[in-house]
């Protein structure tokens, strides 16, 4: 599911803002972009992302700087710089390291960009996390809607089953006593009046004949498309459960396809399969 989401606010002399995305993806994959003064609390910050979300490529930046430079867009930090220019003479004099220093040797070096920040105390770190839900309650309201459409479709892909396995059952009604009597009609033509126990002709052909009856399979991918459209409309965390019916559908609608006695019940077995396969791909986004 897809989604953006973003909180800012400042607390005791910072700011913290936090920017969240995510793209569709079956598995959770967090991708973090962290100032220096929270590299230690990545765990922290992972675990909290990984309870409120459970699907989905999720990209985050968290900045914290001081309060009052909040609406600078641009920082130096002329202690660093300091220190790395004087790091470079030592360099010059200590391994006879010859050239000119240039501003693009300076510039690859982000901290001197980056304002002095002490490490944050366990209020701050609480705030932040507060501000970080936030963010995380604004992209869920953006993949909720992206939720809603999307259960609209998978619904009305269900109905197109549904009506398909309807003319299914409605085409196959009778086929099945067909199909016995025309392979009687031919074992009958084949070992003529030969000394053979006409009962276990009988029983063979209906064994035959039964193989190729699909209610069952009807039956059971009918349950399936309830069940499919019961878990959609009432499970919070629907997405794996989601992916084993679909599972099952196609299991049922493979079987169907390959028991049917009928052109036209081969075709809709092959749009149902279809059908089917498009839910698949759409659920494997579903949280």
């Amino acid at each position: 599911m897809t989604g953006f989401g973003k909180a800012v606010s400042t607390f005791k002399g910072y700011s913290f803002e936090a920017e969240i995305k995510s793209l569709n993806n079956r598995y959770l994959e967090i991708t973090l972009k962290l100032p220096t003064i929270l590299q230690s609390k990545e765990y922290e910050i992972r675990e909290l992302l990984k309870n409120m979300i459970r699907r989905g490529k999720i990209y985050i930046s968290i900045s914290v700087k001081p309060e009052e430079n909040e609406n600078e867009t641009f920082f130096l930090n002329e202690t660093k710089l300091k220190e790395l220019l004087s790091v470079f003479g030592m360099m010059k004099k200590n391994y006879g390291i010859n050239g000119d220093i240039a501003l693009e040797h300076v510039i690859s070096f982000r901290d001197i960009f980056t304002p002095e920040l002490d490490d944050l105390d366990e209020e701050h770190f609480e705030h932040l996390k507060n501000v970080l839900t936030e963010s995380v309650e604004q992209l869920n309201l953006m993949r909720e809607a992206e939720g809603r459409a999307l259960a609209a479709d998978l619904s009305g892909r269900i109905g197109l089953i549904e009506e398909q396995l309807n003319e299914t059952e409605k085409d196959y009604s009778g086929k099945v006593k067909d199909y016995f009597a025309e392979l009687k009609e031919r074992v009958i033509d084949i070992i003529g009046n030969n000394n053979i126990n006409p009962e276990r002709i009988e029983y063979e052909i209906a064994m035959l004949a039964d193989k190729s009856d699909i209610t069952e399979e009807c039956v059971r991918l009918r349950s399936h498309l309830n069940f499919f459209l019961d878990t959609l409309q009432n499970e919070k965390e629907a997405g794996k459960k989601l992916n084993f019916i679909c599972q099952e559908m196609h299991r049922e609608a493979n079987t169907l396809a390959s028991k049917s006695l009928s052109t036209e019940a081969v075709h809709r077995s092959v749009v149902i399969r279809d059908e089917i396969e498009r839910i698949r791909e759409q659920v494997q986004n579903i949280e």
